[in-house]
Parts: structure tokens; sequence; C-alpha cells
């Protein structure tokens, strides 16, 4: 029974992943191919990782695990792969109200977020319960787990040549939140 659910849960852990990824290309659907990268903000200098140990036998996510061994680049300076001004980015603008530069990056890095989130969740297992995607000016991927993983947070560097080099803050939360978004042909209760 327990092969069961984890089966389940791991199933669930990976549409969850394809939901994501697919929406993620939905959004970029016609954009332009090109790129125009002025006005945009730097780059903040990476967080070291950082983690709060209030509790005893915790999970902690071993960070070196999940280090991709680029070097952060200058998000200022960055070739996007679709234009400042195309469609999308402007609509995710308006959506979340800001900037289109911002939109420009939050939409490159919600497409590359797979890469990351992949690593964490090998080290999580059955620890995992949900992840979100912020948005706005600082985007982050949080990962809520059970309440036995460390409290911890990372600035991962994407390896992937589509966003290759910009900087994924990850936040792992261990809150227990279930997500609120429903997995195909699950069934709100």
């Amino acid at each position: 029974m327990t092969n069961d659910t984890e089966d389940t849960s791991m199933a669930n852990r990976l549409m969850t992943t394809i939901i994501i990824a697919t929406a993620s290309m939905w959004l970029l659907a016609g954009c332009d191919n090109q790129a125009e990268t002025t006005d945009q903000a730097s780059e903040p200098v990476p967080k070291t990782m950082t983690a709060e140990t209030s509790q005893t036998d915790t999970h902690a996510i071993d960070w070196s695990l999940v280090a991709s061994g680029e070097t952060p680049v200058d998000r200022a300076n960055y070739n996007y792969p679709f234009a400042l001004d195309s469609q999308n980015v402007r609509n995710y603008a308006d959506y979340v109200g800001v900037d289109n530069a911002t939109a420009q990056h939050n939409i490159t890095i919600s497409m590359a977020s797979n890469e990351a989130l992949s690593k964490v969740l090998d080290q999580l297992s059955e620890k995992y319960v949900s992840h979100e995607l912020t948005d706005g000016n600082d985007m982050e991927l949080i990962i809520h787990t059970t309440p036995d993983v460390t409290a911890s947070s990372y600035d991962y560097v994407i390896s992937d040549d589509f966003a290759k080099g910009l900087v994924l803050p990850i936040v792992i939360q261990p809150d227990g939140k279930k997500s609120e978004a429903k997995a195909h042909g699950e069934m709100a209760e």
C-alpha cells in the first residue's frame, strides 16, 4: 500500500511539473525571437546558502547537489530569447504590475524553473508538498515541504541554454502548504 501511495504522490508531482512547463510554453507561443535588453536593472549579487536550524532531526537540502556550477550573468546584458516589447511580455507586465524588463526576465526564469525544481525534488521525495513561483519584482521558487525539512534558501544559477546564467532564488518552506492548483483529472474537495 505504501508503494502505491508513493507512486501516486510521485505521479502527481510529475503531472504538476508537466502542467507548469506546458503553461509556460503556451504563454510564449507567438513571441518574437529577437531580444532587446536596454533599460534593465542589473542582477543583484546572489545570496549565499542559508538555513534555519530551529528543529532537531530534520531533513536538510544539500545545496551542493543542486548547484549547477554555472556562473551568474548580468541580467541587464542578457540576450533573452524573445523581445522586450513582445505581446506576451507586455501582457505579463500589465497583469502582474511590473515593467517589461522584469516581465521578460520572469517569463524566461519560469520556463527554466523545472531544472532547479527537479534537482530539489530528488532530495525531498515524500517530504515534498507543493511549489509555486512568485510573480512581481523578485520572482522566487517556493517549495513547500513537510515540517521535518529544514527551512533554507539558495540562489540557483540555471544551466540550460534557454536561460543559462540567470539566477532563480529557491526558498524551502516547511509549512506543509498544498498548492491550490489541481492536477489534470483531480477533483476539488
